[in-house]
């Protein structure tokens, strides 16, 4: 598709906004899926005091005119049991039609920690953000399965399992999931995370592929396109990553083309967050770059 075209199509697109109607024609309807955007996108912005954290859901809509925001927990771990500025941050994503999916929960603990009494401890660590997101509206708490790499490749799935298992039991009164991010080290290893999933059973634990953490340790990586096929059948969320663009649009580190036909023909429909961490390109215009990429791979049905 030319530039000509995919404007054209875009156009098409608004229309049907304008209408009131569904946004995507009805022929790609069996094909569709929803764009949001992760809070880490604009880390820049946020750890430098350019923006805040109540910004955000503003910034979703008015700049990029996206639907569901994933929030990060580091940029309102000070608040998160302040009810009235969690009820002021849902109020303000409710205004502008933006829905808050899910919290990126890091700093909290391994949960496959060696020490027993470690991975417990974790584990409560993290009920303060599954209450955070209920009260937000979220579906899920995204985690992390470190094990600090002690013991066998199975050892560690056993532990990271274990520590999951406890924290599914305590989400599940929240009605949320908790999902695992290949996030470094053996969670990068889709094998390994699926394996984890297969012990855990629970159905309200579950993965959130990122299309670029397959870095299991310096100088090894694992392929991204097998290690998200094996993560897609517990997928409950997708982060589209990315970094840099050629001159047609394309990230040049991923296949998103080929990519989007793994995520969906497993089945998934659900949104599909932008992460954009590049160094070429401002934040805003990444992760333009980024949407308008997962909209021109949308509008061609894939």
């Amino acid at each position: 598709m030319n530039r000509r075209q995919f404007l054209s199509q875009a156009s098409v697109a608004a229309a049907w906004a304008a209408t009131g109607c569904t946004l995507w024609p009805s022929n790609n309807k069996d094909r569709s899926f929803q764009i949001s955007l992760a809070e880490w996108s604009y880390h820049k912005a946020l750890f430098g005091k350019k923006m805040t954290h109540m910004d955000f859901p503003i910034v979703a809509r008015r700049t990029h005119d996206l639907d569901g925001i994933e929030l990060v927990n580091q940029f309102f771990k000070d608040q998160v049991k302040d009810t009235g500025y969690l009820k002021e941050f849902k109020d303000r994503a409710d205004s502008e039609g933006v829905r808050c999916l899910l919290i990126m929960c890091d700093g909290e603990g391994a949960l496959g920690d060696p020490d027993a009494a470690k991975r417990k401890q974790a584990v409560e660590n993290h009920r303060k953000w599954a209450e955070a997101a209920k009260f937000l509206g979220c579906h899920s708490i995204r985690v992390n399965a470190e094990t600090q790499e002690v013991g066998s490749f199975e050892e560690q799935q056993k532990r990271a399992a274990d520590g999951l298992t406890q924290l599914a039991k305590v989400c599940r009164p929240f009605g949320l999931n908790c999902i695992v991010e290949n996030h470094g080290h053996l969670s990068s290893n889709g094998q390994w995370l699926a394996g984890v999933m297969k012990l855990v059973g629970k159905s309200n634990c579950g993965i959130l592929p990122d299309f670029g953490n397959f870095t299991i340790r310096p100088g090894q990586t694992y392929d991204r396109y097998k290690g998200v096929a094996e993560m897609m059948p517990y997928a409950k969320a997708v982060s589209a990553k990315s970094y840099q663009f050629d001159n047609d649009g394309n990230c040049v580190e991923t296949d998103y083309r080929k990519m989007m036909k793994i995520v969906l023909d497993a089945g998934y429909r659900g949104f599909v967050g932008i992460e954009y961490e590049g160094e070429k390109l401002l934040e805003r215009e990444g992760i333009n770059a980024t949407r308008d990429l997962l909209i021109r791979l949308k509008l061609e049905g894939i």
